[in-house]
């Protein structure tokens, strides 16, 4: 990092984790290790009306522990570098925004966030809180539910008895009154917006180092950015729990928590 001058960081749900949201595929403790639940794939949300139904009260019900979900040292350290000039870049495959809460940037969330929706229909947006209060007025009911549940996705989205997913009522678009309202994210099976694609690699073509933090790299809109970096000839650094798809193409592989190593590095380069 001292030699770089245009350092980027991309990092992954094991990032948020010291945040108290988990990761998907750590060895014992991600999301499948533990759990039998899947995200939501894009053909489910848009052809089926129940899978809507099942995701936003399931959403629901975890939007309140989500959303008060802070940033850890390494969102904050990463701020901090960029400050000084140590960092240049920052490409998140999270949806929590817990970058841009840690400070200001050029943050990149390569697929979107879970504060806002959009309406499948005419594009209208609005923010998740105005998304929660409609469905708290829809589902008064549903109430005593938001203030026991922790064992949110990092997606947000919760476990839930399909006997209570089945009485859930889902708005439409506020302004066009029938828009399907999806959350601005990119699903899994959901292509990157063109625009966001072009701009991450862009953003790869001015780097000279990368840091990988906290991703398996399982889904090719980020381990396209390293094999791209790799053909470059950009050195590439990995910190994570366990194997990644890149480690082959990297010049340093850590199996370490990420508030540990960025610590470590902070006192070796201030």
């Amino acid at each position: 990092m001292l030699l770089a001058k245009h350092t980027l960081a991309l990092t992954g749900a094991g990032m948020s984790t010291e945040s108290g949201l988990p990761d998907y595929r750590s060895e014992g403790v991600g999301l499948y290790a533990r759990t039998d639940r899947r995200p939501i794939d894009y053909q489910s949300f848009i052809s089926n009306e129940k899978s809507r139904q099942r995701y936003w009260a399931r959403n629901f019900v975890g939007w309140p522990y989500f959303s008060r979900v802070r940033p850890n040292f390494g969102h904050h350290q990463l701020a901090r570098w960029f400050d000084q000039n140590k960092i240049s870049f920052i490409i998140t495959q999270n949806v929590d925004r817990l970058h841009h809460q840690a400070g200001p940037g050029r943050i990149l969330e390569l697929h979107g966030n879970s504060h806002f929706v959009i309406c499948l229909g005419c594009g209208h947006r609005i923010s998740r809180v105005e998304l929660q209060q409609r469905l708290v007025d829809l589902n008064p009911d549903w109430k005593r539910l938001l203030e026991t549940n922790t064992d949110v996705a990092p997606d947000g989205d919760m476990e839930l008895r399909d006997d209570l997913v089945n009485e859930f009522q889902v708005p439409s678009c506020p302004k066009c009154t029938s828009g399907v309202l999806k959350p601005d994210v990119v699903f899994f099976g959901e292509n990157l917006p063109p625009e966001r694609k072009i701009e991450a690699a862009s953003w790869v073509d001015c780097t000279d180092l990368i840091l990988c933090l906290g991703s398996s790299l399982q889904t090719f809109s980020s381990y396209r950015l390293l094999l791209q970096a790799h053909a470059n000839r950009i050195p590439i650094v990995i910190v994570n729990i366990g194997p990644t798809r890149a480690d082959s193409l990297a010049s340093l592989v850590l199996n370490a928590k990420i508030s540990d190593t960025l610590g470590m590095v902070h006192s070796l380069i201030s």
